[in-house]
């Protein structure tokens, strides 16, 4: 049977149009070429329901415009064959390839194969445009035991994080083998991604843990407004875009003078899970809010400036001769000055899992920060942050999650984890 029109095709058109008229421009794609070939980093603005490039030299959904929705999962592996993981990252792939265009995960879709067989898609996407969907893949360092003879390459970035102060995390939403970060302007074509995958690795791998994030709390692009955290301030002001080509390659590249070769041209995910305690942030006055972040709640600006982007002066005093951005402000502990010059490229999301239970709204952050080094850059940061940052009153990390995400697929013969298993 030929393969199906894709959903793109079909209704990409008008959705695109009104998307680009009413929503804006986020996504990126070369003009004038194929959008499955062309590099994932190519500057173009395109609309929302636009699709982003899969093939390139880095994996898209680490420097492409950061998307408004999330879903992300960790995956165990449970077969304990070579062979049969190798299989499922190629068939993974092929559905990614598919998928990120705006087409169902397998040739026949939801409705055009067998009527006596399941079909090889869930079908919730059908009639939706591609969204934006990126698909990116990382490994995790439990992935590198004895089952499939990977112990040798493991990298040295890999290691274990180190417990920070004041952790609070819980091993069941923490880890895994391997993670796919689905990213879209459409909540349902991110989980529909997501679902397709976890379906066609029954019997091979099982969800460990997953998170659904929205509003995403930083900035990939110059051609994007900051947003807001949860607590209403600006978030990621400060951090790596993807025009920033020489430190995206001093800071977020991994090369292949730094370790297995089979990381070149890829990137080191950190994740953290951290709950807010929203209810009492909200009845600490205003005065305090900005003390805490060393910046104003409404521009951004930092204490002291005027605009957003106005450069950190953490020379100024105040009335009393005290510092105007305390020692102890986020904004000062966090920047790449105090920390060695490391800087990180954020991804997070905003998320709210329900209540606790205890009349309090589970909420929070859900951090992911894509690095050359984790033990280098995100380490250092986070030691600072954890000792003595104010902000730590009001927040909990409780989950923790550390991946190796490859370079791109080249082309069509190419797949997830092929340079790891040659």
């Amino acid at each position: 049977m030929s393969e199906r029109i894709s959903r793109r095709k079909l209704f990409g058109l008008g959705a695109a149009g009104v998307a680009a008229a009413g929503a804006g421009t986020v996504a990126l794609r070369v003009a004038g070429e194929e959008a499955g070939s062309a590099s994932p980093t190519s500057v173009h603005v395109a609309a929302l329901s636009d699709a982003v490039p899969f093939y390139g030299e880095h994996q898209a959904g680490i420097v492409t415009p950061a998307q408004d929705r999330l879903h992300f999962v960790a995956f165990d592996v449970i077969t304990d064959k070579r062979a049969e993981l190798v299989e499922l990252l190629q068939e993974w792939t092929a559905a990614a390839a598919r998928m990120t265009q705006g087409k169902d995960a397998g040739t026949f879709g939801a409705v055009g194969g067998v009527l006596e067989a399941p079909p090889d898609d869930t079908g919730e996407a059908l009639g939706l445009p591609a969204s934006g969907l990126t698909l990116t893949v990382g490994f995790g360092g439990s992935l590198f035991d004895d089952r499939f003879g990977l112990a040798a390459k493991k990298p040295a970035a890999l290691a274990d994080l180190p417990r920070f102060p004041g952790d609070a995390l819980l091993p069941e939403i923490s880890g895994g083998d391997i993670c796919v970060q689905a990213c879209a302007n459409d909540p349902q074509v991110a989980v529909h991604a997501i679902r397709n995958l976890a379906r066609i690795g029954f019997g091979r791998v099982s969800v460990r843990w997953s998170q659904l994030g929205f509003g995403r709390t930083s900035s990939t692009s110059r051609a994007q407004a900051t947003p807001r955290n949860l607590m209403g301030f600006k978030d990621g002001t400060n951090n790596l875009k993807l025009e920033d080509k020489a430190l995206l390659e001093d800071q977020l590249w991994a090369a292949a003078a730094d370790g297995p070769a089979w990381m070149a041209g890829g990137s080191y995910l950190v994740t953290r899970k951290i709950r807010m305690t929203v209810e009492t942030w909200d009845r600490a006055p205003l005065a305090e809010q900005q003390e805490i972040f060393g910046r104003d709640k409404g521009e951004g600006a930092p204490l002291g400036g005027k605009g957003e982007f106005d450069p950190i002066d953490f020379t100024l005093k105040d009335s009393a001769g005290e510092p105007l951005i305390k020692a102890d402000a986020h904004i000062r502990l966090a920047h790449h000055s105090h920390n060695g010059g490391a800087r990180l490229l954020r991804r997070g999301y905003n998320y709210v899992d329900g209540s606790d239970g205890l009349g309090r709204l589970d909420a929070g952050l859900f951090f992911m920060a894509y690095q050359r080094d984790p033990h280098r850059q995100f380490v250092p940061i986070q030691l600072s942050l954890a000792r003595t940052d104010l902000l730590n009153e009001y927040i909990k990390h409780v989950s923790s999650g550390l991946f190796a995400c490859p370079g791109g697929v080249h082309d069509a013969g190419d797949h997830w984890g092929r340079a790891l298993f040659a």
